[in-house]
């Protein structure tokens, strides 16, 4: 049986103070790998550079000319974390029998690789890479990450938690996700929608190696609502049912005060008045809000615009070249 060819398919944005650190740890690994004879010689590092405004692509195009094993593609302009790691991945699917996507910092354990090739020789067509625990996170961090994963679960969209985006994919399953057109994609949620037999290894994540992490809160939280608003339409039934509960409580508030109005009962002042109008209103505004986040979405769908445009390609591989010729 021919051993899989495995690309390892890594984004970077503006990552030249890391890169020259972690990339000889992902070759280590990659040729440890192929002396257990685990994966194919031809076997690849493929960095994607999502429109990097330092030297990040200049490195990369040094490192594929000095070693084979080093590929790389950089997108037209910025794209995103996300869209960055689906052009690798979709460039790499007809070029490798396996795919394992991890970020540029070495937070995530390199090392975590070899179990799940172990694990799709067994059979498995995705295998997740969980962090075990999050001992290196702020108080704040942690709370806010676990509670996302938990809003996800509980808003309907099938996440594993604790997963981000260190996971092995196999071709077959990739060909298929290559079916999805959404514009708006989440990956960590996407993935299980495609199905195939999947298993999760645990790995511990250090601290980023050097530089500047490139979410902070604000595209923590964007990416989170990214998500619910991508894989569920809960939001839209929860303003729907407290849409509901908001009529039947001012329909009971009128008769309350229909009836305290024949018994001469009412008071007049603003402070009631008010009250019920800014509720009113501040529930109006925030349904609106959502379903004019869902709106934009399906704009967005409907022109139907490339997620990425790759502009350039370094060190090709032999297969690359072959098929070319």
């Amino acid at each position: 049986m021919d051993l899989p060819v495995l690309y390892i398919v890594i984004p970077c944005y503006n990552e030249e103070e890391v890169l020259p650190i972690t990339a000889p740890e992902f070759l280590e690994e990659l040729e440890f790998l192929k002396s257990e004879k685990l994966i194919s010689d031809k076997s690849r590092i493929m960095f994607v550079n999502d429109g990097s405004r330092d030297k990040t692509w200049e490195i990369i195009k040094d490192l594929s000319s000095k070693n084979e094993a080093y590929t790389g593609i950089c997108l037209s302009r910025n794209r995103g974390h996300q869209n960055a790691l689906l052009g690798g991945l979709m460039e790499a699917k007809d070029l490798a029998d396996i795919t394992i996507s991890i970020d540029c910092d070495g937070q995530d354990d390199i090392k975590a690789m070899t179990e799940m090739v172990k694990q799709y020789h067994e059979g498995c067509e995705v295998v997740y890479g969980v962090r075990s625990k999050r001992e290196t996170d702020t108080f704040m961090k942690r709370f806010t990450a676990e509670s996302f994963y938990k809003l996800m679960k509980i808003m309907g969209a099938e996440v594993v938690f604790n997963h981000a985006d260190y996971r092995l994919v196999s071709s077959k399953v990739l060909k298929e996700f290559s079916n999805f057109k959404e514009v708006n994609i989440f990956l960590r949620g996407m993935i299980p929608l495609v199905g195939f037999k999947s298993t999760s290894v645990y790995y511990e994540r250090h601290e980023r190696i050097a530089g500047e992490s490139h979410y902070p809160l604000s595209k923590m939280l964007a990416l989170a609502f990214d998500g619910i608003t991508s894989l569920s339409i809960k939001p839209i039934r929860i303003i729907t049912g407290s849409g509901v509960v908001v009529s039947l409580l001012s329909f009971i508030m009128i008769i309350y005060m229909i009836v305290g109005y024949f018994l001469g009962n009412t008071i007049q002042g603003w402070v009631s008045t008010s009250s019920i109008i800014c509720f009113l209103c501040g529930v109006q505004i925030l349904s609106l809000g959502v379903i004019g986040e869902y709106v934009g979405k399906i704009y967005l769908e409907t022109k139907a615009r490339p997620r990425y445009i790759i502009s350039e390609r370094t060190g090709l591989s032999s297969k690359q070249s072959e098929e070319d010729l």
